[in-house]
Protein backbone atom coordinates (compact mmCIF):
# COMPACT_ATOMS: atom_id res chain seq x y z
CA UNK A 1 0.00 0.00 0.00
CA UNK A 2 1.21 3.34 -1.04
CA UNK A 3 0.30 6.54 0.85
CA UNK A 4 0.58 9.58 -1.21
CA UNK A 5 -0.81 12.56 -0.24
CA UNK A 6 -1.00 16.61 -1.02
CA UNK A 7 -2.11 19.62 0.59
CA UNK A 8 -1.78 22.86 -1.80
CA UNK A 9 -0.72 25.80 0.70
CA UNK A 10 -2.75 28.84 -0.69
CA UNK A 11 -4.31 30.05 2.62
CA UNK A 12 -3.75 29.69 6.49
CA UNK A 13 -6.54 27.08 6.64
CA UNK A 14 -4.01 25.15 4.29
CA UNK A 15 -1.18 25.05 6.83
CA UNK A 16 -4.10 23.08 9.33
CA UNK A 17 -5.18 20.79 6.30
CA UNK A 18 -1.14 19.55 5.93
CA UNK A 19 -0.48 19.30 9.66
CA UNK A 20 -4.26 17.27 10.25
CA UNK A 21 -3.20 15.03 7.36
CA UNK A 22 0.61 14.64 8.43
CA UNK A 23 -0.63 13.57 11.81
CA UNK A 24 -3.36 11.09 10.12
CA UNK A 25 -0.81 9.38 7.87
CA UNK A 26 1.91 9.45 10.26
CA UNK A 27 -0.28 7.60 13.00
CA UNK A 28 -1.29 5.09 10.07
CA UNK A 29 2.32 4.93 9.45
CA UNK A 30 2.85 3.12 13.03
CA UNK A 31 5.16 6.69 14.45
CA UNK A 32 4.65 7.24 17.97
CA UNK A 33 2.64 10.50 19.91
CA UNK A 34 5.94 12.13 20.38
CA UNK A 35 7.67 11.32 16.82
CA UNK A 36 3.49 12.15 15.34
CA UNK A 37 4.07 16.04 17.17
CA UNK A 38 7.57 16.18 15.71
CA UNK A 39 6.20 15.52 11.98
CA UNK A 40 3.02 18.03 12.65
CA UNK A 41 5.91 20.36 13.78
CA UNK A 42 7.56 20.51 10.89
CA UNK A 43 4.74 20.24 8.69
CA UNK A 44 3.41 23.55 10.15
CA UNK A 45 6.73 25.12 9.97
CA UNK A 46 7.27 24.06 5.98
CA UNK A 47 3.64 24.76 5.39
CA UNK A 48 3.57 28.66 7.20
CA UNK A 49 6.72 29.19 5.28
CA UNK A 50 5.01 28.64 1.77
CA UNK A 51 2.28 30.66 2.41
CA UNK A 52 4.32 33.67 3.94
CA UNK A 53 7.38 33.79 1.67
CA UNK A 54 5.84 32.29 -1.77
CA UNK A 55 2.48 32.49 -1.51
CA UNK A 56 1.17 29.47 -2.57
CA UNK A 57 2.53 25.91 -2.95
CA UNK A 58 2.25 22.44 -1.97
CA UNK A 59 3.25 19.96 0.88
CA UNK A 60 3.54 16.23 -0.26
CA UNK A 61 3.38 13.61 2.68
CA UNK A 62 4.47 10.17 1.32
CA UNK A 63 5.26 6.73 3.26
CA UNK A 64 8.47 5.69 2.18
CA UNK A 65 10.05 1.88 2.74
CA UNK A 66 13.88 0.75 3.19
CA UNK A 67 14.42 -2.48 4.10
CA UNK A 68 12.99 -3.24 7.47
CA UNK A 69 12.25 0.34 8.28
CA UNK A 70 9.08 2.98 7.09
CA UNK A 71 9.18 6.52 7.23
CA UNK A 72 7.44 9.29 5.85
CA UNK A 73 9.04 11.61 3.06
CA UNK A 74 7.60 15.45 3.30
CA UNK A 75 7.80 17.88 0.12
CA UNK A 76 7.71 21.29 0.60
CA UNK A 77 7.65 22.82 -2.96
CA UNK A 78 6.94 26.36 -4.04
CA UNK A 79 7.59 28.70 -7.05
CA UNK A 80 7.86 31.58 -4.57
CA UNK A 81 11.32 34.42 -4.82
CA UNK A 82 13.62 31.18 -3.66
CA UNK A 83 15.76 31.78 -0.98
CA UNK A 84 19.08 33.41 -1.77
CA UNK A 85 21.21 32.67 1.27
CA UNK A 86 20.21 29.62 2.12
CA UNK A 87 23.22 29.58 5.26
CA UNK A 88 21.61 32.42 6.27
CA UNK A 89 18.42 31.14 6.96
CA UNK A 90 19.69 27.55 8.21
CA UNK A 91 21.22 29.88 11.63
CA UNK A 92 19.66 29.13 14.67
CA UNK A 93 17.74 32.60 16.05
CA UNK A 94 17.49 33.44 12.19
CA UNK A 95 14.31 34.84 11.34
CA UNK A 96 12.31 37.36 9.02
CA UNK A 97 8.92 37.17 9.83
CA UNK A 98 9.82 38.34 13.27
CA UNK A 99 9.00 34.78 14.56
CA UNK A 100 11.53 32.92 17.03
CA UNK A 101 13.68 31.96 14.56
CA UNK A 102 13.33 28.05 15.02
CA UNK A 103 12.30 27.58 11.55
CA UNK A 104 13.93 25.50 9.01
CA UNK A 105 16.39 24.67 11.75
CA UNK A 106 14.23 23.64 13.77
CA UNK A 107 12.82 21.27 10.92
CA UNK A 108 16.38 20.12 10.56
CA UNK A 109 16.36 18.82 14.17
CA UNK A 110 12.91 17.22 14.51
CA UNK A 111 13.46 15.00 10.88
CA UNK A 112 15.71 12.38 10.54
CA UNK A 113 16.90 13.62 7.03
CA UNK A 114 16.83 17.81 5.50
CA UNK A 115 17.45 18.51 1.89
CA UNK A 116 16.90 21.91 0.69
CA UNK A 117 17.30 23.13 -2.69
CA UNK A 118 16.47 27.18 -3.84
CA UNK A 119 16.86 28.95 -7.13
CA UNK A 120 16.63 32.86 -6.31
CA UNK A 121 17.78 34.20 -10.09
CA UNK A 122 16.25 35.03 -13.52
CA UNK A 123 12.54 33.16 -14.23
CA UNK A 124 13.27 29.97 -12.74
CA UNK A 125 12.85 30.23 -8.91
CA UNK A 126 11.28 28.58 -6.42
CA UNK A 127 12.13 26.60 -3.03
CA UNK A 128 11.92 22.75 -2.96
CA UNK A 129 12.65 21.24 1.05
CA UNK A 130 12.44 17.46 1.25
CA UNK A 131 12.85 15.84 4.76
CA UNK A 132 12.31 12.11 6.21
CA UNK A 133 11.33 11.05 9.17
CA UNK A 134 11.86 6.50 10.26
CA UNK A 135 9.79 4.60 12.25
CA UNK A 136 11.82 3.79 15.62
Amino acid sequence: MTLHSSVKIINEWDIVAARQLGRKISKEIGFGTVDQARITTAISELARNIFLYAGRGEISINKVSEVGKQGLRIVAKDEGPGIIDIRKVMQDGYTTSGGLGAGLPGVKRLMDSFDIESIAEGESTGTTITVLKWVR
